[in-house]
């Protein structure tokens, strides 16, 4: 991050900003101030954080042993500072007053007592003579050729209202005013008439549908305020593509939703109206996406790759034309790139297509594939240069035959590099590279490209690296003279593909042979200069060895030729075996954990089934028991009846004998 970061709204250059913020936070000039003084108006980890950056930005790194004793604030406040580790005093400066604006976001209109004089940052205030670059961990010294370009082109201020960048190839924060948009990444910006529109994106997983717009030219967010057209309003959504049309109109084409519908979607916004619409389109639409990557070429967009809803990962390639909205899904030549989302896609002399990076479910890519629109067939050509680390959810844009990219991840970190590829030579060349956790290392951000009096503009907006960033940042370019200066340094292969690889070295083996045979002819001739018949026939031996010579080179050609296109092949088949083995490898997991899932409740389902078979026998057995009882309460009660039957019986006799039977008591 550079050292002299512009303010966010006040104007103040950076020192001054920091103060101010310091001041109306409750820190004074002591570097031994508590963190109490803004307990009252912070959190307590907020104001622990604080507390921590203000004491590196003022004394540097935390270098007094932890405390002794038992004080939980003055422990907590040692363990804030000494986790900031070797934080540079610019970048804690920096911290400090985007956390304050997070906290308090009105906090600078309150504390204009504490500045006396505000000071406008116009200019840079670092001296890039002096200024070591970081890279890879090293620190070097910058060329001589860059520091005089640094020299005099710090006075060619590009200004626009609050804004300015003093210097090249390098990321600065412009003076932005206004109310900010809620931090986001995967949205979508488009440029129209020097206003930066921001629509949807993803907030702590919540899909989000609003238009935010800043003004380039006085460095001011607004929101803009849709109107209810026919369709209602539009459904929050990330992953999308937004695409400027028609000078007045901006296309959302696509993204990732609650409840996507079965096929792909075009939303079209009217700044005139401010209304949202859904526009009808012909043909056989994608099935729906995210991730994915549309190029406007002419009138038309090319869409290519993503993830649908159900988490697959696509390489199809289709086109929509907007002059009659028709689909057209496309039957390519060639191999295509494997399937992957969150990729990066530019168009060169309006036929190439190039597609860089991206990732699958497991890896990120670094290839770069082309698609020639007119004769419909990919390639992948050689890259040159210092080619980019494999990355996924980077931000593009196109100046002419340069394709700056920035930003992305690895699913480990952010990519701190701002890379540049020439896309006539395929040669890659980094551009700057940032220091720290900043957004511009960030995955899902946007980048569009603006211009001042002539000058370009790149402009970063939003991102995630771990938490979610709403912060803008601008970089000026000098990609013209720090690539043909790269160039003259470093030679560049008279070869950009393998094709052309092939058919160079078979030139070069030519050459040789060809350089080889004359010696010998010229030797020859030297020796019988007196001789015509000798010369003679030396020239037709000469003859006969250069016909012979592009026989062999013709030849040459076509095996090498063939091999190379074969090795690449094997290549391209063989990264897209392993990238599905490795997706394989990870369902096969996945189905072992179900499968075991699966085995365990089928042995508990069993525990049960034999507790059952247990119950259902002991059930049979009360069955026979209950059988048995109620065949012996027959038997008693059978013979029962029959004993009183045979005591009727005597009773008879007795009275035909004179005597008469016992009277029944319940008769009496």
């Amino acid at each position: 991050m550079s050292v002299a970061m512009a303010g966010a709204s006040s104007g103040l250059a950076y020192p001054e900003r920091f103060y101010a913020a310091a001041a109306y936070a409750g820190f004074g000039g002591s570097p031994n101030t508590s963190a109490k003084g803004v307990s009252s108006k912070f959190s307590n980890d907020a104001a622990l954080l604080l507390y921590a950056l203000h004491q590196q930005a003022t004394v540097g790194p935390c270098n007094i042993p932890k405390p002794r004793g038992w004080s939980p604030v003055e422990q907590s406040k040692w363990t804030s500072w000494s986790g900031l580790g070797n934080m540079a005093s610019t970048e804690a400066m920096r911290l400090f007053v985007k956390i304050l604006e997070e906290e308090d976001p009105g906090w600078c209109a309150r504390a204009s007592h504490f500045v006396s004089e505000p000071v406008v940052d116009v200019e840079m205030h670092h001296n890039p003579k002096v200024e070591p670059v970081s890279e890879n961990g090293h620190t070097k010294s910058m060329p001589a050729e860059n520091v005089n370009r640094s020299e005099t082109r710090d006075k060619d201020v590009v200004s626009e209202g609050l804004g300015g960048v003093g210097i090249y190839d390098q990321w600065v924060s412009p003076p932005v005013s206004g109310t900010r948009p809620k931090a986001r990444y995967e949205h979508g910006a488009a440029l129209i008439d020097d206003k930066m529109y921001i629509f949807g994106g993803n907030h702590n997983g919540h899909y989000l549908n609003d238009l935010q717009v800043l003004d380039l030219r006085s460095w001011t967010w607004a929101k803009v305020d849709v109107q209810l057209g026919n369709d209602g309003p539009i459904t929050p959504c990330a992953g999308h593509s937004l695409i400027p049309w028609g000078g007045n109109k901006l296309l959302s084409i696509a993204g990732h939703a609650k409840n996507p519908p079965e096929t792909l979607q075009v939303k079209e916004f009217d700044l005139k109206t401010r209304t949202w619409s859904t526009l009808k389109t012909r043909g056989k639409p994608p099935v729906s996406r995210g991730g994915q990557s549309v190029t406007l070429v002419g009138s038309a967009l090319i869409l290519f790759g993503g993830q649908d809803a159900k988490r697959s990962l696509l390489n199809d390639l289709h086109i929509l034309d907007l002059a009659t909205m028709t689909w057209v899904e496309m039957d390519t030549l060639g191999v295509p790139p494997s399937a992957r989302s969150d990729h990066a896609a530019a168009v060169h002399a309006e036929r190439y297509l190039l597609i860089f990076g991206g990732g699958s479910h497991a890896t990120c890519f670094n290839d770069l594939h082309v698609f020639d629109v007119q004769t419909m067939e990919w390639s992948r050509p050689i890259q040159q240069g210092e080619i980019p680390s494999p990355r996924a959810g980077h931000a593009s844009v196109t100046i002419g035959e340069n394709w700056f990219i920035v930003g992305g991840g690895d699913n480990k970190s952010g990519v701190s590099e701002t890379v540049v590829l020439n896309m006539s030579t395929l040669v890659w060349s980094v551009v700057t590279t940032v220091q720290g956790r900043v957004p511009l290392a960030s995955e899902g951000s946007s980048l569009v490209l603006s211009s001042f009096s002539g000058e370009d503009i790149l402009v970063s907006f939003g991102g995630y690296n771990g938490w979610y960033n709403n912060e803008v940042n601008i970089l000026k370019p000098s990609h013209k003279s720090t690539l043909q200066s790269k160039l003259m340094e470093t030679p560049v292969p008279d070869s950009v593909s393998a094709v052309q690889n092939a058919t160079n070295a078979t030139r070069d083996v030519e050459s040789e042979l060809g350089t080889d045979q004359e010696g010998k002819i010229r030797e020859i001739v030297m020796d019988n200069a007196d001789s015509e018949p000798v010369i003679k026939k030396v020239g037709e031996t000469h003859d006969h060895l250069l016909a012979a010579l592009k026989a062999e080179k013709e030849e040459l050609e076509l095996s090498l030729n063939s091999e190379k296109m074969q090795t690449l092949e094997l290549k391209q088949e063989l990264m897209e075996a392993e990238t599905r083995n490795t997706d394989l490898y990870k369902e096969l997991q996945s189905v072992r954990g179900q499968l075991a899932a699966e085995q365990s409740r089928c042995f508990k389902l069993e525990v049960d089934i034999a507790e059952l078979q247990q119950k259902l026998q002991m059930m049979d057995s009360l069955q026979k028991e209950l059988e048995l009882l109620r065949r012996q309460k027959a038997a008693s009660e059978h013979a029962a009846l029959s004993a009183k039957q045979r005591q009727n019986g005597r009773g008879v006799w007795g009275w035909l004998a004179g005597t008469p039977p016992t009277q029944n008591v319940n008769d009496a």
